[in-house]
């Protein structure tokens, strides 16, 4: 059993309930810190999906972390590097 699978389908449903446009997101995590399916995989390599986040690793420094994201529009945001 997952403990985090209660509070993250919370979560879900409240990005989902109202997904925001980019603009708003970058106004909110900041202009270069929101990307679309394309960008992400640009930037990063995809290590796995736990809506709504996934787990990522920066291509340019190979620094682990995570991003949130909604469904649609399908937006990446709020990169939190792993402080391991």
């Amino acid at each position: 059993m997952d403990p985090t699978e209660e509070i993250r389908r919370e979560m879900v449903a409240e990005i989902n309930s109202n997904p925001s446009p980019r603009e708003m997101l970058e106004r909110e995590h900041g202009r270069g810190n929101v990307w679309d399916t394309q960008e992400l995989g640009n930037e990063f390599e995809v290590m796995g999906f736990m809506a709504p986040f996934c787990v990522v690793k920066r291509k340019s420094d190979g620094q682990l972390g995570s991003v949130m994201f909604q469904h649609s529009p399908r937006f990446y945001f709020n990169f939190q590097a792993d402080k391991r």
